[in-house]
C-alpha cells in the first residue's frame, strides 16, 4: 500500500510517526511522512519520503504552556493564532502528500485535515494518538481534566467536553480560514460521529500496561504499545559527558524538551537546589544560565537521545510528555513529573497510580524541598524501584510498531 502519515507538533508528536513509517517501510509499504521541516533528521529518507510542513512547532507548544495552561478553550485560542497564518499552506501540502495514497494515518492536530482528504478521495483513514482523546469512557477523566472522585458520569462528561471543545474549536478556526481562502472546501463531519458511513478507527501509541483498554471503548479503538524507533542513531556522547558519568553514581536526568515553558531558569534553579539537598548528581538538558555551576551537574546544551540518557540515569525529572514518559518507563527508572499542560497531568497521574514515580508536582507549586522529597522517594522507595523495573521489562517486550502495522494492513484490506 501507499500510506501517508500526517503529523504536526513537537518532536514527541513526530517521533512515533517516524518510527511507524520505518515499520511500514520494512513491511514493504510505500510511505510518505508529512511533518514539520525541523524533524527530517528522524527518518531515513531512502526508506521514507519526507514532505515538510512550515512553521515552528516549538513556538506553538510553548505558547500553549505559557498562555493556555490546562484550559482547553485557551489551548484552542492559542492554536488558532498559530494555525491561521499557516493553514492554507499546510492544507495544500497535506493534499499533495496524500495525492497517491491508499490510506492516511493522521495525528491530533491534523485530525480533520486527514479525515476530509480521505473522504474526498474515498480511501480509509486512521486516527493515531499518543494520549487517550476522542474516545469517551467512564473509567478515567479526560487528560487535563481534574481527577475528581465523582464517578463514571463525571469521567464521561470530561471526555465529551474535551472532544466538543476540539471539534467546535476546529470548526471555528477553519471557518475563519475559509473566509480568507474561499477555495478551501467546507468541513463535512466529525470523524468519530457514529452516524458516519465510515467511522475513523483509532490507534493509541502507548502501552496497555500504562492505560489498560477500558471495557466501554469501541472495538475499532485499539492500544498497540509505544511506537519506539529501532533506527540506528549516529549520535555519540562527547568525552566530557563520558568522563562525568564515570566519575560517580548514576545521575538524575532533568529534561523538559520542547513541550514546556520558555521560563525554565526558575525550575532549573530549584532542581539544582534539590540535587544539592539530596546530594545527588544530575544531567540537565538545556541552556545553562550564568552562575549555575556545580561539580555534581553536567549541562547538556545540544541534542541527546533520551533512550541513551535514561539508560545511564537513576531517575528522570520531566514534564510528563507522552514520549518522554514512555521512554522513562521503558528504561525502568522512576519519573518525577512536573506537568505543564495538555496531556501531561494525565501521564503524571498514571505514573503515580502505577507506582512508577512519586506524586506529580505542578510547576507553579514547585519548591526545592518538595522536589528533594520526590527525589528521595525515587531513590529510596524499594517498592517503587521494583515496580518500575517490572514495568520496564514488560514494555521492552511489547511490539507496538508490529501491532500497529498489522492493524493498518487489516484496515486497508477491509476497505479495499
Amino acid at each position: 500500500m501507499k500510506i501517508t502519515l500526517l503529523t504536526y507538533g513537537s518532536q514527541g508528536d513526530v517521533a512515533p510517526f517516524a518510527a511507524l513509517g520505518q515499520g511500514l517501510a520494512l513491511a514493504s509499504h510505500q510511505v510518505t511522512l508529512a511533518a514539520p521541516d525541523k524533524f527530517k533528521f528522524l527518518v531515513d529518507q531512502e526508506q521514507i519520503e519526507y514532505i515538510s510542513f512550515p512553521g515552528d512547532p516549538q513556538q506553538m507548544v510553548q505558547d500553549l504552556v505559557d498562555r493556555a495552561g490546562r484550559s482547553w478553550w485557551r489551548m484552542v485560542r492559542s492554536m488558532a493564532s498559530f494555525v491561521l497564518p499557516l493553514g492554507l499552506e499546510v492544507s495544500q501540502i497535506a493534499r499533495k502528500a496524500c495525492q497517491d495514497a491508499d490510506l492516511i494515518v493522521h495525528s491530533f492536530l491534523l485530525t480533520n485535515t486527514g479525515f476530509e482528504i480521505a473522504r474526498e478521495r474515498d480511501i480509509p483513514d486512521i486516527s493515531a494518538q499518543t494520549f487517550p482523546v476522542f474516545t469517551s469512557t467512564s473509567e478515567f477523566p479526560a487528560p487535563a481534566a481534574p481527577d475528581l472522585p465523582l464517578g463514571g458520569l463525571y469521567c464521561r462528561l470530561t471526555h465529551t467536553i474535551v472532544t466538543q471543545t476540539f471539534w467546535q474549536g476546529s470548526r471555528i478556526i477553519y471557518s475563519l480560514l475559509r473566509k480568507k481562502h474561499q477555495e478551501l472546501p467546507p468541513l463535512t463531519d466529525w470523524p468519530f460521529n457514529p452516524r458516519n458511513h465510515w467511522q475513523t478507527p483509532i490507534l493509541y501509541a502507548f502501552s496497555p500496561q500504562v492505560v489498560p483498554k477500558p471495557a466501554d471503548w469501541r472495538k475499532d479503538v485499539q492500544i498497540t504499545g509505544y511506537w519506539f524507533s529501532d533506527h540506528d542513531n549516529p549520535w555519540k556522547p562527547d568525552d566530557r559527558l563520558i568522563e562525568f558519568l564515570e566519575k560517580g553514581s548514576a545521575p538524575i536526568a532533568v529534561v523538559f524538551g520542547s513541550t514546556s515553558t520558555r521560563k525554565l531558569d526558575g525550575i532549573h534553579h530549584k532542581a539544582l537546589e534539590a540535587l544539592r539537598i539530596t546530594n545527588q548528581r544530575g544531567i540537565i538538558v538545556g541552556q545553562k544560565p550564568e552562575g549555575l555551576d556545580s561539580p555534581n551537574v553536567y549541562w547538556q546544551e545540544g541534542y541527546i537521545p533520551y533512550d541513551w540518557l535514561f539508560k545511564h540515569s537513576a531517575a528522570v525529572i520531566h514534564h510528563g510528555g507522552a514520549g518522554t514518559t514512555g521512554k522513562a518507563l521503558k528504561a525502568g527508572i522512576p519519573s518525577i513529573i512536573l506537568p505543564f499542560t495538555s496531556d501531561q497531568p494525565f501521564w503524571g497521574r498514571q505514573v503515580y497510580k502505577m507506582g512508577a514515580g512519586p506524586k506529580p508536582i505542578p510547576p507553579k507549586r514547585l519548591e526545592a524541598g518538595k522536589l528533594a522529597n520526590a527525589i528521595n522517594a525515587a531513590f529510596h522507595d524499594q517498592e517503587m524501584r521494583e515496580r518500575i523495573e517490572e514495568i520496564g521489562q514488560g514494555i521492552q517486550k511489547e511490539a507496538g510498531i508490529t501491532q500497529a502495522v498489522k492493524i493498518i494492513e487489516e484496515i486497508g484490506s477491509i476497505y479495499g
